[in-house]
């Protein structure tokens, strides 16, 4: 594939690698060393060593998944608003995610999507800052398309296959999945601002459900989702009160 028909301009400019270390290190050398068009994209169908939240690996069988990168370049976006960027690709990747499954599909905050208690991809985003203003995103995506043994200590990976017991194209679905993400985008940067955080909520993972939660020295307690603060933050509506917790500062699980 030389580049990505069905957007106006994500994946116009396409790297495709038959396998790469991983694809944001390569989309972070490419920004170091040049100006990318906005919307490049960079991805693979083997990658060794896919970066996850906070320096975790991200498990892909070769040529079973969709392993990406996206540069972007949203200088229209203010440092303070940075995470509504966020929404809009989890967004866009929720949308590709609903186009081949009906249900159960969510938001797991900041930026997991889940089918049901179950995690189909993961999306990574580094923005580099000036000013006020985004200058440049890359943005990292993994999906799990055709994987049905996953060999990691992930604790609930699925994936198309294992959800809807078919066979897909991982050509047809890079498309797919570029396409989704550009609309999401286009709204963004209509300044939507509000439908976006608003769809966001709509779609988040144990919105409103009163839950278990942990946090990092071991406490467990109850808790209900109850929006997104400043940066980003969840808000945490709990018997002490309403708490902010930043990512990986609390997690969801089973009662203790």
């Amino acid at each position: 594939m030389n580049t990505i028909q069905k957007t106006l301009f994500i994946g116009k400019e396409l790297h495709q690698f038959d396998e790469i270390h991983s694809t944001n290190t390569y989309a972070a050398k490419l920004v170091a060393k040049s100006n990318p068009l906005d919307g490049t994209v960079i991805t693979t169908y083997n990658q060794q060593k896919g970066k996850g939240q906070g320096g975790s690996l991200w498990e892909s069988e070769p040529d079973k998944n969709i392993s990406m990168t996206v540069i972007l370049q949203p200088r229209f976006v203010a440092a303070r608003d940075q995470f509504v960027l966020n929404q809009a690709i989890s967004l866009g990747v929720l949308d590709f995610v609903k186009t081949y499954i009906s249900t159960g599909a969510k938001i797991k905050w900041s930026n997991d999507i889940y089918v049901l208690d179950k995690k189909i991809a993961g999306i990574l985003i580094q923005n580099s800052l000036v000013a006020r203003n985004i200058q440049h995103s890359i943005i990292g995506v993994g999906l799990n398309i055709n994987q049905t043994v996953f060999k990691s200590d992930a604790p609930n990976p699925t994936s198309l296959k294992l959800e809807t017991g078919k066979d897909f194209n991982l050509d047809d679905l890079l498309e797919m999945l570029c396409w989704k993400i550009e609309g999401r985008y286009l709204q963004l940067k209509a300044q939507a601002y509000q439908k976006i955080k608003s769809e966001y909520l709509d779609n988040l993972y144990q919105y409103m459900e009163d839950k278990i939660y942990q946090i990092p020295d071991g406490d467990f307690f109850q808790g209900r989702i109850v929006g997104i603060g400043t940066y980003g933050k969840l808000l945490l509506e709990t018997k002490e009160g309403m708490k902010e917790f930043d990512t990986k500062e609390v997690k969801f699980t089973p009662s203790p």
